[in-house]
């Protein structure tokens, strides 16, 4: 689950009186907005006519909903999230933008699954959506990097101005207002000549503290509420709402699934387990296997995440109190990231539909519509139809590097690292800097074990071109670390740590990084020892820190540390050969002979390989 939205409870609300200046100006903002959005387009249910009030086009990164808008004109990267209540920047964001931050008020709590954050306020001169110029909007600066080059959320200040119609399947959300349309069915795409099976269900009403998309569905045959949440890549199951649906992290069929990351600074264990069925509205998904964990919000048993929007089309008709929707076809839920479930599982909707649905209202023609749409088709793993439309998109617009890398990204996902190179090759003699492209191909070539010259190649230029405060620092300073380039890996790691507070979520983890990196290259150990203190103050009784600082203490000749480090990691992960090894090195310097040689014994029968690779760093009895 990526870094996801932010949730305020009662004492989250600011009072009157105690807005800052900036937040005061933001209802006024979206008034402005909601009066400047005019029809661009109109669809018609019988007497009652939909007004298209703006389209934000949508390109998927996986399966999180990403959109452009712009800050006092510099084009920026934002996640579409109707799950968080206010839009928000990443602090590393506002330092990219030159932004002066205010502290929020005393009692302004932002939280989410990760815990709260230490919030401020600011304020752009002007942003830019729909092609509308906003004066002095203020947003919300919390929270940790998004990845994906996404500098902040757009959250219910923009979904909730009008009804909203999500299409992720075809790349675009729409902001849509309704005349005399009180008692019609407005899944309007879904009616004439293109009927289709649809349901509709009541939502919650909304209020200023709660304006979320909720409702009821049912797991197992009970009754459970939900939140439609376009931040969460994946839908999660709360642990309570599972286990009243009889199923724990311990029950028969479930698997370890993926860490969730909220905006708070910790992460949450995550489960896939089987159900019987899910159901919502007229739709019904049989024995099927859904992901259980934490949800991090008061009152809402699951969070409906961007895999079910993208495997439906879905109209938020909050002038009805209404939310439709149909089915598109493929997977209900992405449980790709997690271990394949030990039962198999129908996670397709019982509705008829079918897998890409042809010829509907609004399918897409022109090239920006296509490689959208085909990017959608690719985060659902239907390979066949992302390649035919973005091939088509390359074809209708051949100078445009960002569809060639689009179609490189799918033609590596369905395991054609030839084809995906080409494509990358192409993205790169359109626009040589761009850094998704770069990065992509040296993390490609490096599979394939091509030579590591072309891998630094493309890294250094992607080291140029990315901003300081970039999220792909970290990725960056792993590729240098796993060809050895330690000082280039400690230079990333560096550039992140200093443009990143100790609030987010990834601080330890890349401490512990350039804690390693030292340790592996013997230098600055010092720093190194420091490193690794501070990651295990901010992660304490983590594994992989324990066995960082234990490389350190090792290579420091400090063996007693070492061997209660290395010993400390065991005890958390006792099948950790080089935390074995290690141990085992350390023992022998120690001339503890025997429990030393059976250390490195454990370690050799774990992974035949660990002394090869310890000695290739000089780590050697």
């Amino acid at each position: 689950m990526p870094p996801k939205a932010q949730t305020l409870g009662e004492a989250g609300v600011l009072p009157p009186g105690r807005r800052p200046r900036a937040g005061a100006a933001w209802p006024a903002a979206l008034v402005l907005l909601a009066c400047a959005l005019r029809p661009g387009g109109s669809v018609a249910a019988s007497h009652c006519i939909i007004n298209r009030l703006g389209e934000l086009p949508v390109t998927m990164h996986g399966t999180r909903p990403l959109v452009h808008a712009r800050i006092n004109g510099v084009d920026a990267l934002f996640l579409a999230d109707s799950g968080a209540l206010f839009n928000t920047l990443t602090p590393a964001a506002a330092a990219e933008f030159k932004l002066s931050l205010t502290p929020a008020p005393w009692n302004f709590h932002l939280q989410g699954v990760g815990g709260e954050v230490r919030t401020w306020v600011t304020e752009v001169k002007t942003f830019t959506i729909f092609n509308l110029n906003i004066p002095q909007v203020p947003f919300l600066v919390a929270g940790n990097d998004l990845g994906g080059g996404a500098v902040g959320l757009l959250g219910q200040n923009v979904f909730r101005i009008a009804d909203t119609e999500y299409d992720l399947a075809n790349g675009v959300i729409r902001v849509v207002r309704p005349h005399d349309c009180e008692k019609a069915l407005l899944a309007y795409w879904a009616t004439g000549p293109h009927a289709q099976p649809f349901s509709v269900i009541d939502i919650d009403p909304a209020t200023p503290q709660r304006p979320h998309t909720q409702a009821v569905a049912y797991v197992n045959g009970n009754k459970i509420h939900v939140l439609f949440d376009t931040g969460s890549s994946t839908s999660v199951l709360a642990l309570q709402a599972a286990q009243r649906a009889g199923v724990t992290p311990a029950s028969a069929g479930v698997v370890s699934g993926s860490v969730q990351i909220g905006i708070g600074r910790h992460t949450v264990s995550s489960w896939i387990a089987p159900f019987t069925s899910f159901k919502i509205g007229d739709e019904e998904v049989r024995n099927t296997h859904l992901r259980i964990g934490a949800t991090g919000i008061e009152g809402v048993d699951m969070l409906i995440g961007a895999d079910f929007f993208l495997s439906h089309r879905i109209y938020v008709a909050s002038s009805q109190r209404k939310l439709y929707f149909t089915y598109n076809g493929g997977p209900v839920f992405d449980l790709t990231a997690t271990p394949a479930p030990q039962a198999p599982a129908d996670n397709t909707a019982d509705a008829a539909a079918e897998e890409h649905p042809q010829g509907t209202p609004d399918e897409p023609t022109d090239a920006a519509g296509l490689a959208r749409r085909g990017a959608a088709s690719a985060a659902r793993h239907d390979y066949g139809h992302a390649l035919a439309d973005l091939t088509r998109a390359c074809e209708l617009s051949p100078t445009e590097a960002s569809y060639f890398y689009e179609r490189g990204l799918a033609h590596w996902g369905n395991k054609d690292a030839d084809l995906a190179l080409a494509d990358f090759d192409e993205a790169l003699k359109l626009r040589p800097d761009d850094v998704p492209s770069l990065l992509a191909r040296a993390s490609l070539h490096a599979g394939r074990h091509d030579p590591a010259a072309a891998i630094v190649a493309d890294l250094d230029a992607a080291d140029r071109a990315a901003p300081k405060e970039a999220d792909v620092r970290l990725q960056m300073g792993r590729q240098y670390a796993s060809l050895g380039e330690f000082a280039a890996a400690i230079g990333q790691y560096t550039r992140w740590i200093d443009t990143h507070g100790r609030e987010d979520v990834q601080m330890p983890w890349a401490l512990n990084l350039r804690c390693w990196a030292r340790a592996l290259s013997a230098t600055d150990l010092d720093r190194a020892l420091s490193d690794c203190d501070d990651a295990l103050r901010l992660h304490p009784k983590t594994a992989a820190f324990l066995g960082s600082r234990g490389l350190v203490q090792l290579r420091r000749g400090a063996y007693d540390q070492a061997i209660a480090d290395y010993g400390s990691a065991l005890t958390l992960e006792p099948k950790s050969p080089w935390a074995l090894y290690g141990r085992g090195i350390a023992r022998l310097h120690k001339g503890q002979s025997v429990p030393g040689q059976a250390d490195i014994a454990a370690a050799t029968a774990l992974q035949p390989k660990v002394a090869e690779q310890m000695a290739r760093y000089g780590i050697q009895p």
